[in-house]
């Protein structure tokens, strides 16, 4: 009688740690499952055509200042997402690129936001500060964002993701970007309508 009982208890916390939790920092695609919808094969490192753009999961969590930070506020305009850490080497040398067309594009009403993930609080603070990067960044030390993404973007950064006016995934950059890949793609988002 006592071994059913063990082995229930056992599966369910089996099952509790399989499911995982998403605590403050959560990316779902609204069903409160993991994003399911993956890009076309082979389509990276270039803008997306619209007919094979797919909805952006939501996205949101603690800032690096404890601040909530909601993609959906941002909702309309041109959202570049890039997934990054303190210790990624790639993440340092594109980090100048990414502040670049973010202050380039700033005027067009283009929106940055980092996700840091992996990573020691002081430590991503202490990158922001070095790099000099103007844009808030989510906190995601468990990296709950990589994981429920994953059939989207790769589980380790650099990524970058664009986001288009009316919320959907319209490019992604795998690896570290650089201004000229980065900047013609940006630039063409914030000329669409929404």
């Amino acid at each position: 009688m006592h071994r059913p009982s063990r082995l229930l208890v056992l599966c369910a916390l089996s099952a509790a740690v399989l499911t995982g939790c998403t605590g403050k920092n959560a990316v779902s695609d609204g069903s409160g499952g993991p994003q399911l919808r993956s890009l076309p094969q082979g389509d990276v490192n270039h803008l997306l055509r619209v007919a094979d753009r797919v909805p952006a999961p939501t996205l949101h969590g603690e800032s690096l200042d404890g601040q909530p930070l909601d993609l959906a506020a941002m909702r309309g305009k041109v959202v570049v997402v890039n997934f990054w850490a303190s210790w990624c080497p790639p993440c340092r040398a594109e980090s100048e690129n990414l502040v670049k067309v973010a202050t380039e594009t700033k005027s067009q009403g283009v929106e940055f936001v980092g996700v840091d993930i992996k990573d020691d609080r002081s430590a991503a603070r202490r990158f922001v500060e070095v790099h000099a990067v103007p844009y808030p960044s989510i906190y995601d030390q468990p990296a709950v964002s990589l994981t429920r993404l994953h059939t989207l973007i790769p589980q380790y950064p650099p990524s970058t993701l664009l986001i288009d006016k009316s919320g959907r995934i319209a490019a992604l950059f795998v690896g570290g970007v650089t201004v000229t890949e980065l900047s013609g793609p940006v630039q063409a988002l914030a000329g669409e309508q929404a």
